[in-house]
């Protein structure tokens, strides 16, 4: 029988290392997400919250350490496993990566069409119940660049969900957006992931917004994790390098208001 705590959680990730030459990204990192969390991974710029999501999704192959999917071990050899997690899964990208060419509804059947056997008929039928399920079915026939960016975040989300997923990674998917769009963009993620039960695992620095949306948050930094935990628990931490991430805000506002009582302050902390 299995164990019931283990059943609860989708993905375990054990000591996992990566490097480039003498470059060591994941020292060895450890995490354990819970089915129908919304789980985000924190880390400043260059932490290798990226290249941990890549090894995850299987574009990077770690250099050691175990992956295990709804209880089973992704081993790289073993290609029906991979497959399996391949097709439970699915991932936003970064820049949304929609395709300029096709439509709205062309973009979101891609998926269907590439991973599945299903007719034509019904690759459209669940293209367009995606869209209308994201209230976009009267864009189906406008192309990304006819669509705000609003929308075409919408329209990746409306792909990643079409094949009903029970994983969805998000890689930064607020990177470059001003505040107010990052606001709507985890809005969104939190409401639909609530709507259609998958588990989200995202990867962002941005501190605030995953505090108010997330389950359980993570800190990665230098290659491994130094915190997991309740949002509440991330924000009352007095772990350093968890106050110099969170708090890195409240810094530059202590040392602003040093330099305009002209005080010296020292080049290292600039």
């Amino acid at each position: 029988m299995m164990n019931p705590v283990a059943s609860d959680l989708l993905l375990r990730v054990e000591d996992l290392h990566k490097c480039f030459d003498d470059h060591v990204v994941l020292a060895g990192v450890g995490l354990e997400v819970p089915r129908g969390s919304l789980f985000t991974v924190l880390g400043p710029s260059g932490a290798g919250k990226s290249v941990f999501l890549k090894c995850l999704v299987d574009v990077l192959r770690p250099d050691a350490g175990r992956i295990s999917f709804d209880g089973r071990p992704l081993n790289f050899n073993d290609s029906a496993a991979r497959a399996e997690f391949r097709r439970r899964c699915s991932f936003l990208f970064q820049g949304n990566a929609l395709f300029d060419s096709l439509t709205a509804l062309e973009n979101v059947a891609l998926p269907l069409e590439q991973t599945t056997d299903l007719a034509d008929l019904e690759i459209r039928e669940r293209s367009l119940e995606a869209l209308r399920q994201l209230e976009l079915e009267s864009y189906s026939g406008h192309y990304p660049s006819q669509l705000s960016g609003g929308m075409q975040k919408r329209l990746a989300l409306a792909r990643a969900i079409v094949t009903r997923p029970e994983l969805v990674f998000f890689d930064e998917p607020t990177a470059g957006l001003d505040p107010l769009r990052r606001n709507a963009v985890f809005a969104m993620i939190a409401k639909y992931q609530r709507q259609f039960g998958f588990t989200a695992l995202i990867v962002t620095h941005d501190v605030l917004e995953a505090l108010c949306a997330s389950d359980r948050v993570a800190l990665l930094d230098q290659g491994r994790i130094c915190f997991v935990g309740p949002p509440a628990e991330f924000a009352a931490s007095t772990h350093p390098v968890v106050c110099g991430f969170r708090d890195s805000a409240a810094a530059l506002a202590s040392t602003l208001a040093s330099i305009r009582r002209g005080e010296n302050i020292p080049s290292h902390d600039l």
